[in-house]
């Protein structure tokens, strides 16, 4: 499975254009505009699979700052201060890092 069978190659690359300037990224505008904020919450969770990279069922930091190239290869990388922002979002329980539930609970918020 890739993102592009979830969402389409078109919205998620206007969703990267809309955040290529450093600590432009929010998470809400890159959601609808790439459109998994409309998704069910089994897409969510498949997403969310795609971009936990070791499988470990958290999304921690190191793969957080890579979250952009994930949906588009030669994206920037995010700032420290757009990562640490993302999780401290999302990160609920204050663990460090983004569970599965935390991120569905994110993204269709």
């Amino acid at each position: 499975m890739s993102l592009t069978s979830i969402l389409s190659a078109e919205a998620i690359e206007n969703a990267v254009k809309d955040c290529q300037a450093p600590d432009s990224f929010c998470y809400k505008k890159f959601f609808q505009l790439c459109g998994l904020s409309s998704k069910t919450p089994e897409e969510v969770r498949d997403v969310f699979r795609l971009l936990d990279e070791d499988s470990s069922g958290y999304i921690e930091e190191s793969e957080l700052k890579y979250f952009l190239q994930r949906f588009a290869p030669g994206a920037r990388t995010l700032t420290e201060a757009e990562t640490k922002s993302f999780i401290s979002a999302a990160d609920d329980n204050n663990d460090g890092r983004i569970g599965a539930e935390e991120f569905q609970a994110m993204v269709l918020s």
